[in-house]
């Protein structure tokens, strides 16, 4: 990559995640505005997938290229859109790590890196339409811009144990952008109380919603 690339978010919600640490889901929806006032309409990647092929495009964690986490095994076009199935590799630190947080549903985001090749010029709507687009690098990420995309399938894994108090606070401070006293503050008076529930057994779902409960306690005492 020789210039920084365009990126564009869209959200992944994880109810289920393999031991293997597979999932599937869709980068990117056709015909859908995000954020950014930018619509990829359908056949946007198909000649840089051809020309790259899978192997070509990276998996990043927060489009960092120092942190790559692990690879794509599918990524194709349908209907929809960029449908993509990847494989985290659990025998690094950050891949364990952002393992952790997914099950947690603490990170929930896939967003795609790339170039724009052919565009059509934002009309009165103020929305430009990506016709072609070079696909570099597929992230997760914490934060989403495309809020209608969802992931499809993540291959089963129940019961799944909560992240410990100190990779939570990793999360909180690093990607979340807290300081360390907000940080502190969820724990103690949030995660603290749900880790206290684990012999509950509860769902990924579960777990992503008490997740949540901890960041609106969060922004409760930000204001």
């Amino acid at each position: 990559m020789t210039a920084a690339p365009e990126i564009k978010r869209s959200v992944l919600r994880v109810e289920e995640l393999s031991e293997n640490g597979t999932f599937s889901g869709y980068a990117s929806l056709f015909g859908k505005t995000d954020l950014g006032k930018d619509r990829v309409e359908r056949g946007a990647f198909r000649k840089s997938l051809k020309v790259r092929g899978v192997a070509g495009v990276r998996m990043l964690y927060q489009h960092d290229p120092a942190s790559p986490i692990g690879t794509w095994l599918d990524i194709r076009e349908d209907a929809k859109g960029l449908l993509v199935k990847g494989r985290i590799v659990e025998d690094t630190p950050r891949g364990a790590e952002v393992l952790t947080l997914m099950r947690a549903g603490a990170v929930d985001g896939l967003s795609i890196g790339f170039k724009t090749i052919r565009s059509k010029p934002a009309g009165q709507a103020g929305v430009r339409s990506i016709l072609e687009a070079d696909l570099w690098e597929i992230s997760i990420v914490t934060f989403p811009m495309l809020p209608q995309a969802r992931v499809s399938q993540v291959k089963s894994g129940a019961g799944q144990a909560l992240p410990s108090v100190r990779t939570f606070e990793r999360w909180l401070t690093r990607d979340a952008g807290l300081s360390r006293s907000q940080a502190k503050t969820i724990i103690a008076k949030g995660f603290v109380h749900l880790s206290g529930q684990r012999d509950a057994a509860p769902t990924s779902a579960d777990m992503a919603a008490r997740i949540r409960q901890a960041t609106a306690l969060m922004q409760s005492h930000r204001t």
